[in-house]
């Protein structure tokens, strides 16, 4: 359990040489103090606690640990501040306290084993406290300092027991480590001194800098994370969209106008690590729907990604934001692959067609790329999905984000493509689908290793292999529904397949 403690990510960060030494001369052993039980005096109390301890530090922990173990956080005294008590004896008989009671027991208990230590009083971002709010009055939380090998070390054993529902009326033991020898910069992410010295930094903090500041809380570190940017509590933006990163983790959050909101961050185990006020004040800012609901993790490239094969992305950025409606998307692909995507959105009026007609890719030597096109403005969601060849289920490891806000758009979907369209062919044009009654088409491909290719409308139209290696021709779409693009292989030259298709109507509208 200690080594696992000692191996912290941010205890390395953030702790000073001479605090992990002092972290690690701690031994094992003390860990049990959490079983001893007290039917006698607070001072047998810690007598038997004591026992087998040789060091100060030694001391200060099996106290904490005892006392973050067996008091219970007074719900009812922190509604009736009648009741409250910060007489250690009094919350040692009741096994409950409120953050006063704590502390003075806390204090009491040290100055018993010999331990200096004091209470401190101040400001703290627990229980209502609302993100952005001014603080001021009296001080409203107590904890704890205590001097350990040469200088004053922080802890409270309030927050280091377990926490208060949002409701003020139920307390949950859960033991919390964060809490105890705090590194002074950590810990003033929450608690702020009455007295600035006690901040114990070399350059003290003010009361507005502590209100501005994120509240990162406990679990945020636990997680490993190091930092956030920005780095105050209050954004206030006049743009519509802006990125908040958690070290290597980015979000992108779009506002759906101006306004102010509360944004949380939340770890799926521990609740929310930390949150932000938002504040829009520009009236003129876009309206943007929600982020389409088939958005999912992970969005962008990502090691999934690198791993699987796809490098070199020419868009690293997980959105996209079109002026035209319009994006292509490649990779350099390491390993054989097949893919298969689809575009997504919310708005019901987009035809269900359009999840598989608006995306059309081709794979060429180590570079795959996919064309997309949107059907009208929005927010899209790309899929890449893909699959080894041997494989018979599609991984989805890459979602992007495409949007445009022009509202002129109208791309019709691409040809549709049946099964004997090779990932590896090459389409130049047409690239829409839906092509005008009444016109003289040119057709471009390149298709390797084929007898021959035509388009067959009224009629069959064969096309020309060019000294560049493409097939190309002219086709017209007179008396016709559909044009089809077929090809016939060498070994069986007689017999044609179809790869593609366009419909022919009378003038070209979105499908």
């Amino acid at each position: 359990w200690m080594k696992e403690k000692f191996s912290l990510k941010h205890r390395k960060v953030f702790f000073t040489v001479r605090t992990i030494k002092l972290w690690n001369s701690l031994p094992v052993e003390v860990v049990g103090s959490e079983t001893v039980t007290a039917n006698g005096t607070l001072e047998m109390l810690v007598k038997e606690l004591l026992c087998d301890c040789s060091s100060d530090l030694e001391k200060t922990r099996v106290i904490w640990i005892w006392i973050c173990h067996h008091i219970e956080y007074d719900t009812t005294a922190l509604k009736i501040k009648a009741l409250q008590s910060a007489d250690p004896e009094h919350v040692f008989r009741c096994r409950k306290g409120v953050c006063s009671g704590y502390a003075s027991l806390f204090q009491r208990m040290c100055s018993v084993a010999g331990v200096q230590c004091k209470s401190v009083n101040g400001h703290s971002k627990g229980v209502g406290y609302k993100v952005g709010q001014k603080i001021s009055g009296d001080p409203s939380h107590a904890w704890n300092m205590v001097y350990l090998q040469g200088r004053w070390h922080l802890v409270d054993a309030t927050w280091g027991a377990g926490h208060v529902d949002e409701n003020l009326s139920k307390f949950t033991f859960q033991y919390n480590e964060f809490y105890f020898l705090t590194h002074p910069a950590l810990f003033l992410d929450d608690h702020f001194p009455e007295k600035a010295d006690l901040q114990l930094l070399e350059q003290a903090i003010s009361l507005e800098r502590f209100e501005h500041n994120v509240h990162r809380r406990s679990h945020f570190y636990s997680m490993g994370l190091k930092s956030s940017q920005p780095d105050t509590a209050v954004i206030e933006t006049g743009n519509w969209t802006f990125p908040i990163r958690l070290d290597k983790i980015e979000f992108i959050i779009r506002l759906p106008h101006s306004g102010s909101y509360v944004l949380q961050i939340f770890n799926d185990s521990t609740g929310y690590i930390c949150n932000y006020l938002l504040v829009c004040a520009n009236p003129t800012v876009k309206w943007w729907p929600p982020y389409p609901s088939m958005l999912q993790n992970p969005v962008g490239p990502n090691p999934e990604t690198e791993k699987a094969g796809l490098l070199q992305p020419s868009h690293p950025d997980p959105i996209i934001d079109t002026q035209d409606g319009c994006c292509t998307l490649t990779f350099v692909v390491k390993r054989e692959l097949v893919f298969f995507c689809t575009l997504h959105t919310d708005d019901p009026q987009i035809n269900p067609e359009a999840k598989h007609r608006h995306v059309f890719q081709t794979q060429k030597g180590e570079s795959v790329e996919f064309r997309v096109r949107l059907p009208k403005s929005g927010s899209y969601v790309l899929r890449i999905n893909y699959k080894t060849k041997n494989s018979k289920a599609y991984t989805s490891q890459c979602n992007y984000l495409i949007t445009s806000s022009n509202t002129s758009i109208q791309w019709p979907v691409f040809p549709l493509t049946y099964d004997g369209w090779n990932q590896n062919y090459v389409l130049v044009e047409p690239l829409d689908g839906v092509l005008p009654k009444n016109s003289n088409v040119f057709f471009k491909l390149q298709i390797p290793d084929v007898e021959g290719l035509s388009v067959k409308g009224k009629s069959h139209v064969p096309l020309t292999l060019s000294e560049q290696g493409y097939w190309e021709g002219t086709c017209s779409t007179d008396e016709c529904r559909e044009l089809y693009v077929t090809l016939s292989y060498k070994n069986e030259p007689n017999s044609w397949e179809y790869v593609l298709q366009y419909l022919v109507i009378n003038e070209q509208k979105n499908n």
